[in-house]
């Protein structure tokens, strides 16, 4: 089933990730008054919990630093309400998958009974994001339903990921370190778009160096390549859990029937490779 995790993953992020990378989708925050893409990622991303308060999107949301979520979080609530936030994102995240698919409305009509039925069975508890995006899976347009379903999916994982940075006693910006140091992300670029300071960042590799996971050129060392493939390994065992309802041959069957979308948005040249998410080519290794 941890294989079958992996591959949900690697088939429903780059459905998801649309509301990062196309342009209409970016030009949400700016478009609703918004200052920049990242107070417009920011409430987007909690609009689903409502008006939320920085601390409590601080924490929901992982691996940002808290001032940079701060400059967006409450501000964005006096300007734009939650409600109308997510309108936007579901409408222009349809709007960006017909143009890359055509064919996706059709499709949807054989994806949507099995994304729905694992939304609809997944345990909600610890995980805040999960289930406040489960509640929006209800659109009449069938590509914004299942841009909603494989978001709240990303999410379950999501949730599930940073449960276990926190097991393995990992604070946010380790986390970013980490994940950087081990080939993952691209270092520089994650440290800016997450909002750590460079005092922050070399703090944070000092402490992991003291933990012997990385090294004095602030590479992953052995040890610490084998914590990633821990943390990755536990996050595809919890997210797994997505699966159960379904039969193996169903499963299958999904994931197939999701595949050819997936490619065609790669082929779209709309997500960028490396990415701050960590998602490799489908056909390539997963880096650890």
């Amino acid at each position: 089933m941890e294989l079958h995790a992996r591959s949900l993953w690697l088939l429903t992020e780059p459905v998801h990730a649309v509301c990062y990378f196309d342009d209409h989708c970016r030009d949400l925050g700016k478009d609703l008054g918004l200052k920049g893409f990242w107070m417009g990622y920011f409430a987007a991303r909690t609009a689903p919990l409502g008006a939320v308060e920085p601390s409590a999107a601080t924490a929901v949301l992982g691996v940002f630093a808290p001032g940079m979520v701060a400059r967006a979080l409450p501000e964005a609530w006096g300007i734009v309400s939650p409600a109308h936030v997510l309108d936007e994102r579901g409408s222009r995240a349809a709007r960006a998958l017909r143009a890359i698919d055509p064919e996706l409305e059709r499709r949807a009509t054989e994806l949507l009974p099995p994304l729905q039925a694992i939304v609809e069975d997944a345990p909600a508890t610890a995980r805040p994001l999960f289930a406040a995006n489960r509640a929006l899976c209800d659109h009449a347009d069938p590509v914004e339903r299942l841009w909603q379903l494989v978001t709240t999916i990303r999410e379950f994982r999501g949730d599930a990921h940073h449960a276990v940075l926190a097991d393995e006693g990992l604070d946010g910006c380790e986390a970013v370190v980490l994940a950087a140091a081990s080939g993952r992300v691209p270092g520089e670029a994650m440290r800016q778009d997450r909002g750590w300071s460079e005092e922050d960042w070399a703090a944070a590799v000092d402490r992991l160096r003291a933990r012997d996971l990385v090294d004095a050129y602030g590479e992953a060392t052995g040890h610490g390549r084998q914590e990633r493939e821990r943390i990755e390994a536990a996050t595809d065992r919890l997210a797994g859990r997505l699966l159960h309802p379904l039969p193996e041959t169903r499963a299958e069957e999904m994931l197939h029937a999701l595949e050819p979308v997936v490619r065609r948005i790669l082929a779209a040249e709309v997500l960028p490779f490396p990415n701050p998410i960590g998602l490799p080519h489908l056909d390539a290794p997963v880096p650890h």
